[in-house]
C-alpha cells in the first residue's frame, strides 16, 4: 500500500505561472538555486492536508504577483487502494476551497485520505524558541494520526476567543460563560488526550528502530495550572478560575498553555541544550518515527516534505536518511541547491530541476 501523487499541477501559485508534474511513487529530489521556487512546490503539496500549509500563509499571499487572479492546485492522489482527484484553490484572496473527486469538501476531509508531514528550516530552532511552535509541531503529528484533531482545535479556539472577549470586557455574570466553558472543557480534554496518544505512538515507533538518528524522549507539559483529565473537572477548573482570568484578561488554563519537552535519549541532554546538528537530527528522527507509526496505523507511509533537508546533516547522515526513506517506501519531496546533494539516491528517486527567470519559476523533470 502506498500514498503518493501521480500528478500535480500548479496554476498561478506563488512564483509558478503553471507547472505540470507527472510522477511515480519514488521520492522526489528537487534542486535549483536559492529563490528559484523549490519550496513553493513543497508548499503546494502541503495544501493537500488541512490547514494553512507549511508556511502558514493566507490564501491571498499564495497567489502569483502581479496578476493576483487567484491560484489553483490539482493532484491525483493514490491513497491505499483508492485514487482521488484533489483540487484546492482560492479566488480573489478568499478562503481556499477544496474539491475531492469532483465534490466540494471541507479541508478536514483531506486528513482522511492523505497524511502529510513536513520539516522546514524555520523548525530548526524549534527547541530553543517559544512554546507555540512546539505545540504546532505536536499538533501536526497528532493530526497525522487523528484527522478529527483539526476540528477539535478549531472548536476549542473559537470558544476560547469568545470567552477571552468576555474576560476583556470584564463580564462577571457566570451565565455568559457556562456554555463556552463546557465546550472548551469537552474539546480541551479531547485535544490533551489526542496529544498524549500521539506521543505514545511516537515512543513506540522509536523503540527498537534501527536508525542512524538519535531517539528523543518527549513529554507533554500541561502548563503551570495543569490540565484536568475529565470534562467535568476541566469545566469546574475554568469556572473556578474566572476571577484569575479576569485579572489577566485571558484564559490561563487549557491545552493552549501546553509545551513539548524533548530530551536526547542516549545522552540525557535536553534538546534545547544540544548542538545545532543534534537538534536537527532529533527533528529528523521524530519525522521518521511519525512516518513509521503511520505506515503501521494508516496502512501507508505519509507524504514527507523535507525542505533543505541536507542542512546540518553530514554526508553519512544524509545517505542514512535517504536509505530510511526508501526503506519506508515514502514519497518524500526533498529540496536542495544542487543535484550532488542527492547523489546517493541514484535511480531510487525522480528529479525536478527548478529555475527562475524574471520572477517566473520553471520546473523541469530531469
Amino acid at each position: 500500500m502506498t500514498l503518493s501523487l501521480s500528478s500535480l499541477t500548479l496554476s498561478h501559485f506563488r512564483s509558478h505561472k503553471v507547472a505540470r508534474l507527472s510522477l511515480d511513487a519514488r521520492p522526489v529530489a528537487i534542486y535549483g538555486p536559492n529563490g528559484a521556487g523549490k519550496t513553493n512546490v513543497l508548499e503546494a503539496v502541503s495544501l493537500l492536508s488541512p490547514g494553512r500549509g507549511l508556511r502558514r500563509a493566507s490564501a491571498e499571499d499564495m497567489t502569483r504577483r502581479p496578476e493576483a487572479v487567484g491560484w489553483k492546485l490539482t493532484g491525483v492522489l493514490h491513497s491505499l487502494a483508492q485514487i482521488h482527484e484533489v483540487e484546492t484553490w482560492s479566488e480573489g484572496g478568499a478562503a481556499r476551497q477544496v474539491r475531492i473527486d469532483g465534490k466540494a469538501a471541507a479541508q478536514t476531509a483531506l486528513g482522511r485520505i492523505a497524511r502529510v508531514l513536513w520539516l522546514i528550516p524555520s523548525m530548526d530552532r524549534l527547541w530553543i524558541e517559544g512554546a507555540e511552535g512546539r505545540r504546532r509541531f505536536l499538533d501536526r503529528m497528532t493530526l497525522s494520526f487523528l484527522p478529527d484533531h483539526a476540528q477539535l482545535s478549531l472548536d476549542y479556539d473559537k470558544a476560547m476567543r469568545e470567552r477571552n472577549r468576555l474576560l476583556k470586557d470584564m463580564v462577571r455574570d457566570g451565565h455568559w460563560y457556562a456554555a463556552l466553558e463546557k465546550r472548551m472543557a469537552e474539546t480541551g480534554v479531547a485535544i490533551h488526550r489526542n496529544r498524549l496518544q500521539a506521543l505514545s505512538d511516537l515512543a513506540e515507533a522509536q523503540t527498537g528502530a534501527q536508525t542512524a538518528f538519535p531517539a528523543a524522549e518527549l513529554t507533554l507539559l500541561p502548563g503551570e495550572l495543569g490540565m484536568p483529565d475529565t470534562v467535568e473537572d476541566a469545566a469546574r477548573a475554568l469556572a473556578d478560575g474566572r476571577a484569575r482570568d479576569l485579572a489577566a484578561g485571558r484564559t490561563l488554563m487549557g491545552p493552549h498553555r501546553a509545551d513539548l519537552y524533548a530530551v536526547y535519549a542516549a545522552k540525557g541532554v535536553p534538546a534545547k541544550d544540544c548542538s545545532t546538528g543534534e537538534q536537527k537530527a532529533l527533528l529528523v528522527s521524530l519525522i521518521l518515527a511519525n512516518a513509521r507509526a503511520l505506515a503501521r496505523d494508516f496502512g501507508a507511509p505519509p507524504l514527507l516534505l523535507l525542505d533543505e533537508v541536507a542542512a546540518h546533516l553530514d554526508a553519512d547522515r544524509r545517505a542514512a536518511l535517504y536509505d530510511e526513506i526508501c526503506a519506508l517506501g515514502a514519497q518524500a519531496w526533498m529540496t536542495g541547491t544542487g543535484p550532488e546533494l542527492f547523489d546517493t539516491l541514484g535511480d531510487r528517486a525522480q528529479y525536478l530541476h527548478v529555475t527562475e527567470t524574471d520572477g517566473v519559476s520553471t520546473a523541469v523533470q530531469a
